[in-house]
């Protein structure tokens, strides 16, 4: 009997450790479906707080299925995104904020998290060097803007309360990620207010090379959006693939002051013996969540 009772007493703690009951929770939706893109697995994470009679943040971040599950993650580790989100929010230090996880398709990644734009000024002879060995075809990250902006974000704001507008609409991702959402910002500053890219992946392909992170600088030198009303974050750390990155985020850094921005709506950090990987990425996660959504 007296076990009984312990395991009672056990059950109502837990399940009233959150405030006045609420839990925050992650709402899957399989397969969602588009005209742009193939069909994917969406997350969306709500805050414990959610009511609605509360207007919401939004956070769009991609590779969804490494954001909050490490023993479902092919590699065991995970961003812990709503731990981090949890805690900033109980403490006040950002804004309630609903985080739409957009999973990737693993063979169709690098193809749509490549900056289309960017990859037109290369010359052919690069553009047939990444076909062997990084795109089957031209990238289709265009297409992958349009299903977020144009499909995906409808459904988030008709479903959920939330403000809709530009400075309260946000975009985050890591190495391939980084750069989507560099180029999410850039090609629609009317909907981002602001992007955090870790890591960004300047290289474009797993060696040193000059001609693929020019063309991005070359891109971002035309398509930056204002510095007056949006943010934008870049880190990355030193070692395994993120130590290809410092020259190239230093040519990155160049075109950013050059384009007015400063401290206050610009960040770029250096992360000294953080690798390439989830556990790297959610050790300072705050980071960049503080900047954009304090």
């Amino acid at each position: 009997m007296k076990y009984t009772i312990l395991l009672l007493i056990m059950i109502c703690l837990w399940a009233c450790s959150a405030p006045f009951g609420k839990k925050t929770k992650i709402i899957h939706v399989e397969s969602f479906s588009s005209k742009y893109v193939p069909a994917r697995n969406i997350d969306i994470w709500i805050p414990a707080s959610y009511s609605a009679d509360t207007k919401y943040n939004v956070l769009y971040m991609h590779d969804g299925q490494m954001l909050f599950d490490s023993t479902n993650s092919w590699n065991k580790q995970a961003w812990m995104v709503g731990e981090t989100m949890d805690r900033l929010i109980n403490e006040k230090i950002i804004r309630p904020t609903i985080v739409v996880a957009i999973w990737n398709i693993n063979e169709l990644r690098t193809i749509e998290y490549f900056p289309n734009k960017a990859y037109q000024l290369l010359s052919d002879s690069i553009k047939n060097n990444l076909g062997k060995n990084r795109l089957k075809k031209s990238p289709e990250s265009d297409n992958y803007l349009r299903f977020i902006t144009q499909e995906l974000k409808p459904y988030i704001d008709d479903t959920y309360s939330t403000y809709g507008d530009m400075q309260h609409t946000f975009i985050a991702g890591s190495s391939m990620g980084g750069l989507i959402s560099m180029y999410a910002i850039c090609e629609y500053p009317e909907i981002f207010g602001g992007a955090a890219c870790l890591s960004t992946h300047w290289p474009g392909t797993f060696e040193s090379n000059m001609e693929i992170p020019a063309a991005f600088r070359d891109y971002l030198e035309n398509n930056l959006p204002s510095a007056d009303n949006h943010k934008i974050y870049f880190d990355y750390g030193t070692e395994t693939l993120d130590s290809l990155y410092k020259p190239y985020q230093m040519m990155v850094d160049t075109v950013m002051m050059k384009k007015g921005f400063t401290p206050d709506n610009w960040i770029t950090k250096v992360f000294a013996g953080d690798a390439h990987d989830e556990r790297s990425w959610a050790k300072r996660l705050h980071i960049p969540l503080e900047f954009l959504l304090k």
